[in-house]
């Protein structure tokens, strides 16, 4: 049933409750109605409200035996525990890398052993273990790897790592093929053969770092290891779980829920040196929200990755001492300016090109000389704007292109771009449902696009079909305020696969509208029983929403969609609106 009636928003979409059973659609329920509704609304079974409400890791933890290889990585780690091997971390360049890292070094600290950090250069090395990194590796000394985020298709560098006589536990999420890699364990609940373990395959890597790091202590447990020590803390890191969690867009249910929900707790008592500088230099004042983790923590880790030093991030979340970690963390946030400078010149170019290709199933933009550390970047505001998949290439001075891709909900990008990958179209490729990674011949692009819409066109019309503005509450004016957005809060935390309540305000005229910052549409609103509120269109200047609400003549209501969040720039916190889409009222 459509909201309102509205068929065709300014944005050309239809307005349809995120739930049809009549109690959704009462506006004047209570908030504790409300709560429930969020959570029935997002698929939560009506036996399992309040182990959503306050979701906990005791509702949602599995055994970590369930999952293949889990017990035979536990046990390699607790040998090098209690033989004090040398053992080291190679992680990816990203924050589901570096929080997946850092999670194992801080634990196999507290049990005693000081494993080493490799995160490989993104320019210089790329994606994923080498083999000459690995062998190099054992040369210096260490006994044992864990690749985490990374590793579940490095079929030669592992080959090389078992000739060179050096035992590596994989710790991955990625998308498998049907034939593993050679390791002394691959520990990846999206491995074809799981059984159990397949149900968690929404993990981020830390997710899954955080259970083998479970298994590993109740090894050491049942080993008498504790006997004359304490036990670590394993709770104690999920700040670094809901960090790599919420910034690698992990689908926020079930454990993941769990995860994200108490490790905000954990990160607002900043206990973790390198996350509490970085709070400081991000300028929050309040304790981190799963938004903050998205659009403020994550970014500044990812950009030591993506234009500085690819450890940085791993050096800020392990280090123990404070001036040190303040150092890490304003060098972060230098970069992650010059980062956005990067990324919007990438983006002028990549909007030019996906303009002639926007009717594509799949959009796959090609440019030399793009920065390869923003093109991930660049590939989800693609997304956003043309609302398909999109994948951004950048070509070196060799003709070799790295890209990136973000999907859309209902269109698996990764196994299609592993499927283009056997099919020998390129070097190198995997990912996930919503994000993928590859390194390809520029001579083999227009066949990979062509691959692309053979394979996804069907797909992605389906689910551009089923394309609709999904809505939780019809409120006035007046019922956007910080109550209301205190009451939607329960029902977090939000994120992928759990999105953040979308209400509708209204009807409402534009008192005042203005461009603020990168393109941003500020509007001032007025609803029939008095008083305003303050709207923003992110990105909208120059899109069909944007016109609207600066060129809104002042007879003409507007009824306005999006998430209610709380400003707390002024003397007291004030409730406003980001808008996602507007219709005419009258």
């Amino acid at each position: 049933m459509n909201v309102l009636n509205i068929k065709q928003s300014i944005l050309g979409q239809p307005w349809r409750w995120r739930m049809l059973e009549t109690d959704a659609r009462d506006p004047g329920f209570a908030p504790d109605d409300l709560v429930t509704q969020l959570l029935l609304a997002r698929g939560c079974p009506r036996d399992a409200l309040e182990a959503h409400k306050a979701p906990s890791i005791r509702a949602f933890m599995p055994d970590p035996s369930i999952f293949r290889d889990m017990d035979r990585a536990a046990d390699r780690l607790a040998d090098a525990v209690q033989a004090s091997e040398q053992v080291a971390v190679f992680g990816d360049y990203d924050v589901d890398g570096a929080t997946s890292a850092a999670l194992m070094i801080l634990l196999l600290r507290d049990l005693g052993l000081e494993a080493r950090p490799y995160i490989p250069d993104r320019l210089m090395e790329g994606y994923g273990p080498s083999g000459a990194a690995l062998v190099r590796l054992k040369d210096e000394g260490a006994s044992l790897i864990v690749t985490v985020d990374c590793g579940a298709q490095a079929f030669e560098a592992l080959e090389m790592a078992r000739v060179a006589g050096v035992d590596v536990v994989v710790v991955d999420h990625h998308k498998c093929a049907a034939a593993l890699p050679h390791a002394h364990a691959l520990v990846n609940p999206n491995r074809l053969d799981e059984v159990e373990g397949a149900a968690h395959g929404h993990l981020a890597a830390v997710g899954v770092a955080f259970l083998l790091g479970a298994a590993l202590i109740r090894t050491l447990r049942a080993r008498g290891y504790f006997t004359a020590r304490a036990e670590p803390k394993l709770l104690d890191l999920l700040d670094l779980v809901a960090l790599g969690t919420v910034a690698d867009v992990a689908a926020l249910k079930g454990l993941n829920r769990a995860f994200v929900a108490q490790g905000l707790k954990v990160m607002a008592q900043r206990r973790n040196i390198g996350l509490n500088a970085l709070i400081t230099a991000s300028r929050l004042t309040r304790a981190p929200t799963s938004t903050d983790l998205g659009f403020a923590l994550g970014p500044r880790i990812n950009a030591g990755g993506r234009v500085g030093k690819s450890d940085l991030g791993v050096r800020l979340l392990t280090t123990r001492d404070p001036a040190e970690a303040e150092r890490i963390a304003v060098e972060l946030d230098r970069l992650n300016e010059e980062r956005r400078a990067i990324e919007g010149i990438v983006q002028e170019a990549a909007e030019i090109i996906a303009a002639t290709k926007s009717n594509h199933a799949v959009i796959v933009v090609a440019g030399r000389g793009w920065h390869p550390g923003v093109i991930g970047i660049v590939a989800g505001r693609l997304k956003e704007k043309f609302g398909r998949p999109a994948l951004v290439i950048a070509l070196d001075e060799m003709g070799v292109g790295k890209g990136s891709g973000r999907s859309i909900p209902g269109v698996d990008l990764g196994a299609a771009v592993l499927a283009a990958k056997e099919h020998g179209l390129l070097v190198a490729g995997g990912g996930h449902a919503m994000a993928a990674g590859l390194t390809i011949a520029e001579d083999r692009i227009e066949a990979f696009g062509d691959f692309l819409a053979e394979r996804l066109d069907a797909t992605v019309a389906r689910a551009m079909g089923d394309r609709a503005l999904l809505l939780d509450a019809v409120l006035t004016a007046s019922g956007v305020n910080p109550t209301l957005v205190a009451a939607m809060e329960a029902g977090g935390p939000y994120g992928m696969g759990w999105p953040q309540p979308r209400v509708v305000a209204g009807p409402v005229r534009v008192i005042k509208a203005d461009i603020v910052g990168n393109g941003h549409v500020r509007a001032i609103v007025s609803g029939d029983g008095g008083g305003t509120l303050k709207t923003v269109a992110f990105r909208q200047a120059d899109t069909a929403l944007g016109q609207a609400l600066l060129g809104a003549p002042p007879h003409r209501k507007l009824w306005l969609a999006g998430r209610a969040k709380i400003d707390d720039w002024g003397a007291r916190p004030a409730a406003e609106l980001h808008l996602d889409d507007a219709a005419w009222a009258d």
